[in-house]
Formats: structure tokens, C-alpha cells, sequence
């Protein structure tokens, strides 16, 4: 399933999951794929700040990992389509508490910029 090259040791399994989801647009790929499978051009509309080079890479890394699933399709024009594997769909709690945990944190972030302002 992975074929990433053998990493050092670890030093606490926190690392090994940032390892594999972190990165600038991994979390929102990977929060998009929990609602289900989407094309590429959907997450490009989805994550417009991420670039097509960044998005692919980004994809190419979860693959890898083991994470999602790349599904091509010998159309014209060619048809690829992105899901979870199902480990990928372990991460769904973890995705839904970050969500939760920004969220709070854009309301303390808009509390304390009100305070400022008074």
C-alpha cells in the first residue's frame, strides 16, 4: 500500500501523521474527499488558492501514502477522479475535529479583533 521511502525512526507518532497529512493543501483535499469522490477540476474550483502544480503534487503524495485513490478514465478528454482509501476514511474524525477546532478559533480570532476595536 505505501511506497514512500523508509523514514528515519520517528520520534512520536504526532510526526508520522503530519508527515503524511501535512502540507498546504492536504487537509482541505483531504476534507473535500470525506464528503465523497470529486474530479479534479471540482477540487481546483474548491481550493482555488492551491495551484494546479501544488494540488497535483499534493495528490500524487496522498496516493503514495496510501490515503486516497486515483481513478483515470480512458475518455477524451481524460476523466480523473479522486476518493478515500479506506484508511484514508480513518482520518475523518481527525478532519472533522480540525474543522470544529478552526472554526472556534475564527470566532476567538473575530472576539479579540472586536475587543481591539472598541
Amino acid at each position: 500500500m505505501v511506497k514512500r521511502k523508509q523514514n528515519p525512526e520517528y520520534g512520536c507518532p504526532i510526526e508520522v501523521t503530519l508527515d503524511v497529512i501535512g502540507g498546504k493543501w492536504k487537509g482541505m483535499i483531504l476534507f473535500c474527499l470525506v464528503r465523497g469522490t470529486i474530479r479534479f477540476n471540482e477540487l481546483r474550483r474548491l481550493i482555488p488558492k492551491a495551484t494546479q502544480r501544488v494540488l497535483t503534487t499534493q495528490l500524487r503524495e496522498l496516493e503514495r501514502d496510501g490515503v486516497i485513490l486515483r481513478k483515470v478514465y480512458a475518455e477524451v478528454p481524460p476523466r480523473v477522479e479522486y476518493s478515500l482509501t479506506e484508511f484514508g476514511l480513518s482520518l475523518k474524525p481527525i478532519l472533522e475535529l480540525m474543522g470544529q477546532w478552526g472554526e472556534e478559533y475564527r470566532q476567538v480570532l473575530e472576539s479579540l479583533k472586536r475587543n481591539e476595536m472598541v
